[in-house]
Formats: C-alpha cells, structure tokens, sequence
C-alpha cells in the first residue's frame, strides 16, 4: 500500500485573525510541527494543501491550490486526492497539533485496499485526521458539486460504503483531534 500525506491549510483563520500555520505553539510554529509528523511516516509524497501559495512551504512539500471557489476542508482534500498518484492520503490539519505520529501510523496500518481509517468521538467523524483511499474521490468530488460543503455528511458515507474504516479511540484520546482555533486556544 503505498501513501501521500497532506497538510490542510487552507481555513481562512477568521477566529484566530492571522495565518494559525505560523502561529507559534510550544516555540515553533504550527505548520512546523504538523510536517514533522507527516515527514516521519515517510510517505511517498508531502502536500500542502491552501488556497493561495504560502511563503512558509517547505521545499520537500508540493502546493496543491484549492479550485476557487474554495469550499473549505472538502476543496483541499478533493484536489490533493486527484493529484495524488498512491493508493492512499493522509491527511493533517495545521491546526492540530495534539495528533501524534502514533496515532498517524495507527490510521494508516488500518487502511487497506480501497480502505481508509477515521476516528469518530461522540457520534462525529474526525475527518481532517484521517487516511483516504483513492477509490473515495469520485464520493468525495460529488460532494463538492453540491451545495453542503460539510465533511460530516460525506464522510458517514464512505463509512457505510465500507470505504472508511471507523477506529476505536482509548479513553480521553479525543485530545488528539483538538484544533486551536483561537488565540487562548495555544496554551
């Protein structure tokens, strides 16, 4: 099985009121760490997934610009699947940096062919934190056609298509799948 990995950041940061990729978190900023963690799952391919080319990119990652009119997560993860070339994506938001390496590879030792694996807290999928297979662009493209933008939706169906795996979450893991979205959110 062979894997991509990219980084969402895209949002337009209107709670946080600038760029959250380059806000420092614990001395370094956002996207610093998020690439991190996706460089040590050594996928085939690095992505950065935005609607306009960032300054802060790093040259091992490839821009993929989301077609205007950007309609949020579900824009970047549709142009970044059909550009991919493996049979998998793995995708991070910028702004979750509570997610570990463990957790990443968990997902991705989870997926198989035409499989991909997502975490669910309190009946609601985790999607920006979770691994696609190449067969869910067509679904995924389809949703991008219609006027809910949300992954919510999308993603329950490619749950009962049997093309998202739901993985189990130990007691108080949900940490992981927090975003920062506002400034008091960094401490």
């Amino acid at each position: 099985m062979s894997v991509s990995a990219v980084l969402l950041a895209g949002g337009e940061s209107r709670r946080m009121g600038s760029d959250k990729a380059t806000l420092a978190w614990r001395g370094r900023p956002l996207w610093e760490w998020q690439i991190e963690k996706l460089r040590a799952l050594q996928p085939e391919a690095i992505f950065v997934s935005a609607r306009f080319d960032v300054m802060w990119r790093p040259a091992d990652a490839e821009l993929i610009l989301d077609a205007p009119p950007s309609r949020g997560p579900l824009s970047g993860l549709v142009a970044t699947l059909a550009r991919t070339k493996t049979d998998h994506l793995l995708i991070l938001a910028v702004d979750m940096p509570f997610m570990t390496v463990e957790r990443l590879r968990v997902m991705c030792e989870a997926a198989a062919e035409g499989v991909g694996a997502i975490s669910v807290i309190d009946d609601r999928a985790e999607p920006l934190g979770a691994i696609y297979p190449k067969e869910s662009l067509p679904v995924l493209a389809e949703a991008l056609e219609s006027n809910n933008f949300s992954l919510q939706p999308v993603v329950q169906r490619l749950i009962e298509l049997k093309m998202l795996r739901v993985l189990p979450l130990a007691p108080g893991a949900g940490e992981l799948y927090r975003s920062i979205n506002e400034r008091r959110d960094l401490v």
